[in-house]
């Protein structure tokens, strides 16, 4: 949208605003995030449950927050102009084909050409973009039974038993795989050429210099040895018929040469050009192959020939595992040493006093800061629900219940909090972030931290107080204080 238009000169009011409601809309569904698993995997909630408790102040949250981002957030006409003027692009790109963007050199592109033709190449993916219509029918009925199969399993199964998720979602994931295999592989020939068009447009467009700097420059050819031989057996046949131009030629012939002492094998040595070894090694070395070349050459092989799967498994977020295991790490260390059982004593106090409000008023708040700290939001999962299975553990043993409506107002305040806290003041706080923030330095558009903090205060202060109003509510209509029971 943002490069598409003509009037919006800074993206900042459209790509908040997009991070803070995907990371909205995530509470809603258990399989949208893997804090929504670990949270219902940790109190055996039924993803339906789930869902049920968490859709209305999810909803609300969002109505709300659009005319907050509209009118206070980003009130400025330069950040949401009143009208959108969208770009136009020139008759010639609009009646070009769309290609596919996954395959190398498909706009043939080079980088440092026109500064008209850097604008229009990323305007032209957008205008007049490539359409993959059977794997986007595909895929999406692929998901949509996925997401099906799974709630309808966990519906059905209950408590009895346990379901891990990746028992289904691995299967659908193995088979849009294969899909994305098999349709790179029937059409490699196409994607193979437009490649090598877009290669050799490359080369033109950087060989230009190359040749003009060489088009003065002579080389010798065979043809030129010849030529010169040629002209060299003329010129004695010449000599030897006129007797003018032979005494002429004997007079200027050089001075004779004066026998040298000189070993032969040090003369013959000598004659020898210094860099014909050097030059044969050179070339040898250039035709040699290697495991760097081989990977390379096999890349982009599978580029050319599969490019939507070797795009997706470019886009892994494979930098941020060893991340997330260290501070997953850290937070279990918490556990280990004893500090679960403290936390979870101090909890039990402050419930006590503030009871159902101060629950969930306390669980958010702990939990958006928390996952700024904490090792991502599923880390600060991770640590709360210990801390509440170690508090149910001190009501077991005191013999006291905690009321249905306590307990399920702490739960479902922390889901609010470990999904909302995404975006708060670091990019850290999820796996989301960190992934955004890499997404968007590819499409050049750069957000400091101070930048993401600033802005996303505000969000997220009238994000949660708005929806942990809404869960009050709901938890004293729908929640009993009688003793709670999984």
């Amino acid at each position: 949208m943002t490069r598409a238009s003509s009037n919006i000169a800074n993206p900042r009011a459209w790509i908040f605003t997009q991070f803070a409601m995907a990371n909205i809309a995530s509470a809603i569904l258990v399989s949208s995030n893997p804090t929504n698993l670990v949270l219902a995997g940790a109190f055996e909630i039924k993803f339906i449950n789930y869902t049920a408790n968490m859709i209305v102040p999810v909803v609300i949250t969002a109505i709300a927050l659009f005319p907050f981002l509209l009118y206070v957030v980003f009130r400025g006409e330069g950040l949401i102009p009143k009208t959108i003027d969208i770009h136009e692009l020139p008759l010639e790109e609009r009646e070009k084909k769309p290609v596919n963007p996954n395959i190398p050199n498909s706009r043939g592109s080079s980088g440092e050409g026109d500064v008209a033709e850097e604008k229009i190449l990323p305007l032209a993916e957008i205008m007049n973009p490539f359409l993959d219509k059977p794997g986007a029918i595909f895929g999406s009925l692929l998901m949509a039974v996925t997401l099906i199969t799974l709630l309808t399993i966990n519906a059905v199964m209950g408590g009895h038993g346990q379901l891990h998720v990746f028992w289904i979602t691995l299967p659908a994931a193995v088979v849009m795989l294969c899909w994305d295999l098999a349709f790179g592989w029937f059409k490699r020939e196409e994607t193979r050429k437009i490649a090598r068009n877009g290669q050799n447009h490359l080369e033109m467009l950087s060989g230009d210099g190359d040749i003009e700097s060489s088009a003065n420059t002579r080389t010798i050819s065979p043809q030129d040895t010849t030529a010169t031989g040629h002209e060299k057996s003329e010129a004695a046949t010449t000599q030897r018929t006129n007797p003018e131009i032979q005494q002429h030629a004997d007079n200027e012939k050089p001075p004779p040469v004066q026998p040298s002492h000189e070993d032969p094998k040090n003369t013959l040595s000598a004659k020898e050009p210094r860099n014909s070894s050097t030059s044969t090694c050179q070339v040898n070395s250039s035709n040699h192959a290697t495991l760097v070349s081989l990977i390379r050459d096999s890349w982009v092989w599978l580029r050319e020939t599969f490019p939507n799967a070797t795009t997706v498994l470019m886009l892994l977020p494979l930098p941020l595992v060893p991340f997330a295991f260290a501070m997953f790490v850290l937070v279990q260390a918490l556990v280990t040493k004893g500090w679960v059982p403290v936390f979870a004593y101090g909890w039990d106090h402050w419930v006590g006093k503030t009871g159902t409000v101060g629950a969930i008023g306390g669980m958010g708040f702990l939990s958006v800061i928390l996952c700024n700290f904490a090792g991502t939001n599923i880390g600060t999962t991770i640590l709360l629900s210990r801390v509440i299975q170690a508090w149910q553990e001190i009501h077991r043993q005191n013999g006291v219940a905690i009321s249905d409506r306590t307990f399920w107002a702490t739960v479902y305040g922390m889901a609010l909090g470990v999904n909302y806290g995404a975006f708060s003041t670091a990019f850290s706080a999820s796996l989301a972030g960190l992934l955004w923030r890499d997404i968007l330095m590819k499409k050049h558009i750069k957000v400091g931290n101070l930048e993401f903090a600033r802005i996303n205060i505000p969000i997220i202060a009238f994000t949660m107080v708005v929806g942990s109003a809404v869960l009050i509510g709901q938890i004293y209509i729908t929640r009993k204080t009688t003793p709670y029971s999984l």
